[in-house]
């Protein structure tokens, strides 16, 4: 595991990869580049911790990632030891999720002042990977099609957070440090393909750059209304492709529809309410829009399974 200042391991690292920073120091030192670990598992893997805070508004294009010949890159982003302090700190922060990309898709980096990341990014070889998944490989096999764009975004479970806490948490002189960190990225990897498991099946397309940037568009549009939906008309307007596309590709993506990803990020919202701003269960439903509080209790139940007023008073 290497240690050294992070500007410089940044760049050594993103020339080893194969993506080197066409940038000076000054330009990175905007990126507000905080800490980066490395832990070197290759042949096989790849795992980077890192920790930024954007000082001004930030953009630079990444190539594709060239360390690893066929390999993916999944990263779980906003991940933070302290959850609760970092969502009162005054900086910008996306939901926590994990992303699958193939390495051989490059990609614009953004961020926006005063937006805080933080992110444990493995890159994976996939016949190591195939051999993990063993006998269910074929059931991921849009994985692993690399002639085919994908991207692949699913939610942080409670199972995959735990053992992110975990990583965060580690002192430097743990026992066995390889073993430590591979052993618990594996565990986030099978949290995640079991979620991934219980996905509707789908065929999968090809996607390219244009349509992956308006799918998004439309994520962030519904995250920034949580309180109303957005008619279909403006989504559709707002992702540039008709409505079957959108449709189609949303769910390949987010693995919901719509309507049940606007709902389903509602919920999160909630359940962050209750248990970090204190809120009360009415006071939580009426902000996101709910004026039936029985709708909005079994709607909670559904997706957190258990009912918003024992969400609030767990630990």
């Amino acid at each position: 595991m290497k240690q050294e200042n992070p500007k410089e391991l940044m760049f050594d690292l993103a020339s080893r990869v194969g993506t080197p920073l066409n940038m000076s120091a000054a330009a990175l030192d905007s990126l507000g580049l905080r800490d980066i670990k490395v832990i070197d598992l290759l042949p096989d893997m790849l795992i980077m911790i890192r920790s930024v805070l954007a000082k001004e508004d930030f953009i630079f294009e990444r190539n594709p990632v060239t360390i690893i010949k066929n390999g993916l890159m999944i990263s779980f982003q906003n991940v933070f030891a302290d959850r609760q302090a970092a969502a009162h700190n005054g900086h910008h922060h996306e939901r926590a999720h994990v992303r699958i990309t193939p390495l051989h898709l490059g990609s614009t980096v953004r961020f926006s002042k005063e937006t805080q990341l933080r992110q444990i990014t493995i890159l994976i070889d996939i016949n190591f990977l195939k051999q993990f998944l063993g006998k269910d490989e074929s059931r991921f096999h849009y994985l692993f099609d690399l002639e085919r764009t994908f991207w692949i975004e699913e939610f942080m479970s409670p199972e995959i957070a735990a053992l992110v806490d975990e990583v965060l948490g580690v002192n430097e002189g743990i026992l066995l440090p390889d073993f430590f960190y591979k052993h618990h990225c594996m565990g986030m990897i099978y949290y995640l393909f079991r979620n991934l498991s219980r996905r509707e099946t789908i065929s999968h397309q090809h996607m390219n750059v244009t349509e992956i940037d308006g799918i998004y568009r439309v994520r962030n549009a519904m995250a920034s209304s949580l309180d109303k939906s957005i008619p279909i008309a403006e989504l559709v307007k707002i992702s540039g492709m008709n409505e079957q596309k959108l449709r189609k590709l949303f769910i390949q993506v987010f693995g919901k529809g719509l309507s049940d990803y606007h709902q389903h990020i509602r919920i999160i919202e909630a359940a962050r309410l209750l248990k970090e701003e204190k809120l009360s269960v009415s006071e939580a439903g009426y902000h996101l829009g709910f004026t039936n509080l029985s709708y909005f209790g079994r709607l909670f139940e559904k997706h957190m399974g258990t009912k918003p007023k024992k969400w609030s008073g767990k630990l």
